[in-house]
């Protein structure tokens, strides 16, 4: 499942890979093209993980970003954004 996310969302989520790995170049973003594999070896690649290692923190990237897609679905009437420019729920 995971890897379909990666790969069906990977548009949007360039620039936040760039932003959490930021070890990585444009030229390994455009690399990755969404391939959950490539992704893997280049963490292993850039920050020395073990492949266990890059596998969790691709997972944990991946379900974050999906957190924030299923939160940011919600009708926007639903939502407000507080002092700092957050979304929250707006309490009824």
């Amino acid at each position: 499942m995971n890897s379909d996310i990666l790969k069906g969302k990977w548009t949007q989520l360039r620039g936040s890979v760039r932003n959490k790995w930021g070890k990585f170049t444009d030229d390994d973003v455009d690399q990755i093209q969404g391939n959950a594999e490539k992704l893997v070896g280049l963490l292993q690649e850039r920050y020395g993980y073990a492949r266990d290692r890059a596998e969790q923190e691709m997972n944990a990237f991946l379900r974050s970003s999906h957190e924030t897609d299923a939160a940011d679905t919600t009708p926007s009437g639903n939502r407000q954004m507080d002092r700092d420019g957050e979304k929250k729920r707006r309490v009824s």
